[in-house]
């Protein structure tokens, strides 16, 4: 796990060298354990490493090819690194490291990138160079895990692990307006934007290559499609799945440093530490604790490792008087606001001393289906293909009606998923409604205006195949794996999920929506391998995470957050907020005795423009 950088041009500016320099610097939390950079007459490659396999100077990056005419800067870990490893060293090739970077040297060099990166088992964010064609290859994982950003300018490319790296090297600059409205609305920036314009987020399982001024751009994978109904009964799917998993756990369990796995109250770090325990690693589960509150789930946890028989240990974490903004700010390169971040904020700082790679449960319900949401679009899915078009055509009429009667909010909502679909499905929350119904919005962005999705019944009746991918391309990227790695790498912790293995993924995507929610129960299938496997009390166990009560605590303890932002902000002078708005918003709320998130994230994106606009902000 580690930061990468680097520039290529077909030539180099002077200060190309100072450019990754700075960097590099940008991402040393990312990278503790060394620094590397390397320099050809068209490249620079730039490394910040976090040790995890191989901890000596064998190690380090960049990594060169024999005649250095390839380089590797590498974020990550291949799980299959030992077999791909043997693979090449029966067609010559000898290794002077135990790293996995190695055999993305080799591999390129046997295989070519195109065929090399579907090899690989893992989470990773890698650049080639090839200095023999004038090329730069940029990777992406299949699911996004590792983030990887890059920009081009008048002379080439410059790519970095996080969108602040490249803003402390001077490649962007200008603020995308576009991205502050997505921000305010979500909470976070989806992967086809970025804060900055200019950059440039590569898309999960995607690879870029830039070669003589030009860029192409091509996805090497993609989750499959649900098999017809019938196709394999429930019992199989579970079976095939408790082999996939204790595969997936055993791969991520390999590790030079100390090795460690975040036990929650729910099904998926449960499954997680079961497949430890069976697999008899030695390997210590954490519980991290907020005694008084009712997210704890101490207790829980404790019972299940008593189910499991495994070491373990609570962590107890004391209320905060102040939010640690200044972390949330400095641990992502945009505007976050997920109030889990800072739950892994602190998760991550707590467990650092004991271990460097932290197993987590992250993925099992976007893949097995483990949101309320999900059973309603399936639901949905199932009522649309029933409904006569002649009906669905009568519901925006009958709609005006129903829409006057509170206790009817939600059936008018399903009924707006079958015959809408994905139109109605991803617009529902209506997210920048409450800033248009106060006159928040200020000029910067009231002109933007964004397409949207359109409507139908044969959308209706796809709903939950068309959700999933719109998810997987939003949320999935933007908030859940950022929340992941932004906060772990922040204290350079090695996040590893088995549910984020890819063959995992080929074999659950590939299962019917009717297995996977088989008798409606969300998640059937890993909750079946629970009750199996562990206890029938901790698979009827509802899901929590690990949550910050924000607006709760910014009515109490973290009032002067509220009052910080009243007047004179940095958001009202450069007209991204109306003047006034916010004191209006804030007294409403407090009068109210109720925040929403929406207050929330203009906190965090105040305390950010006044990090990258300082001048503003003492004006």
């Amino acid at each position: 796990m580690c930061g990468i950088a680097g520039f290529a041009a077909d030539v180099l500016p002077k200060n190309a060298l100072d450019m990754v320099q700075r960097m590099t610097t940008a991402l040393a939390r990312r990278g503790p354990d060394a620094e590397g950079v390397h320099c050809w007459s068209s490249a620079v490659l730039g490394h910040r490493r976090l040790s995890i396999f191989d901890l000596s100077e064998a190690g380090h990056q960049p990594m060169l090819s024999p005649d250095g005419q390839v380089g590797v800067v590498f974020n990550g870990a291949i799980y299959n690194f030992l077999e791909l490893r043997s693979e090449l060293e029966q067609k010559g090739y000898q290794f002077r490291s135990q790293t996995d970077t190695e055999v993305l040297v080799h591999g390129y060099d046997a295989w070519g990138i195109d065929a090399l990166v579907p090899k690989l088992r893992g989470m990773f964010a890698f650049a080639v160079w090839d200095n023999r064609r004038r090329a730069l290859m940029l990777v992406r994982d299949r699911l996004g895990v590792k983030p990887l950003i890059y920009a081009l300018t008048n002379q080439g490319i410059a790519f970095a692990s996080t969108v602040q790296a490249l803003y402390d090297a001077g490649f962007i600059h200008e603020i995308d307006d576009a991205a502050v409205l997505d921000f305010i609305e979500f909470g976070w920036i989806p992967d086809e934007r970025a804060i900055f314009r200019g950059a440039v987020k590569l898309p999960a399982a995607t690879i870029v290559e830039w070669h003589n001024g030009s860029v192409t751009q091509r996805k090497y994978w993609s989750v499959p499609p649900a098999e017809a109904a019938g196709s394999i009964r429930f019992g199989e799917a579970v079976e095939a799945t408790e082999e996939a998993l204790l595969e997936a756990v055993r791969l991520r369990l390999f590790a030079d440093v100390p090795v460690g796995a975040l036990l929650s109250g729910g099904i998926d770090s449960t499954l997680v530490c079961w497949a430890m325990a069976k697999l008899n690693a030695n390997i210590r589960a954490f519980t991290i604790s907020t005694p008084g509150d009712p997210c704890d789930e101490a207790d829980d946890a404790r019972r299940t490792a008593q189910l499991l028989g495994i070491a373990h240990e609570v962590i107890e974490l004391p209320p905060t008087e102040q939010p640690p903004i200044h972390e949330l700010v400095s641990a992502y390169g945009e505007p976050f606001a997920s109030s889990s971040a800072l739950g892994m904020l602190r998760v991550s700082k707590a467990v650092k001393p004991k271990v460097t790679v932290l197993l987590t449960g992250d993925g099992g319900d976007d893949i097995f289906l483990g949101y309320p949401r999900h059973r309603h679009m399936w639901w949905a899915q199932r009522t649309a293909r029933t409904l006569p078009g002649a009906v669905a055509a009568l519901w925006p009429h009958v709609r005006k009606v129903v829409h006057r009667s509170p206790r009817l909010r939600r059936p008018m909502h399903f009924m707006d998923y079958v015959t809408e679909g994905l139109s109605a499905a991803s617009m529902n929350a209506d997210l920048l409604g409450y800033y248009e119904r106060r006159s928040m919005l200020g000029r910067r962005l009231r002109a933007i205006r964004r397409p949207r999705i359109e409507s139908s019944l044969a959308s209706a009746r796809r709903l939950l195949p068309e959700f999933l991918d719109h998810e997987w391309h939003t949320q999935f990227t933007g908030e859940y794996m950022t929340k992941v790695d932004g906060a772990t790498m922040f204290y350079a912790v090695e996040a590893r999920s088995p549910f984020l293995d890819h063959v995992l993924w080929e074999l659950a995507g590939a299962l019917p929506y009717g297995v996977r929610l088989h008798r409606n129960e969300l998640k059937a299938v890993l909750r079946e391998i629970v009750r199996r496997r562990v206890h029938p009390e901790v698979a009827t166990r509802r899901k929590r995470g690990f949550e910050i009560p924000v607006e709760n605590w910014l009515l109490t303890e973290w009032r002067a957050q509220l009052d910080e932002i009243r007047d004179g902000t940095v958001l009202e002078r450069e007209a991204w907020t109306e003047p006034g708005s916010i004191e209006r918003a804030i007294t409403e709320a407090v009068a109210r005795k109720a925040v929403p998130p929406q207050l929330w994230r203009l906190i965090i994106l105040e305390h950010w423009m006044r990090k990258h606009m300082p001048i503003l902000a003492r004006a």
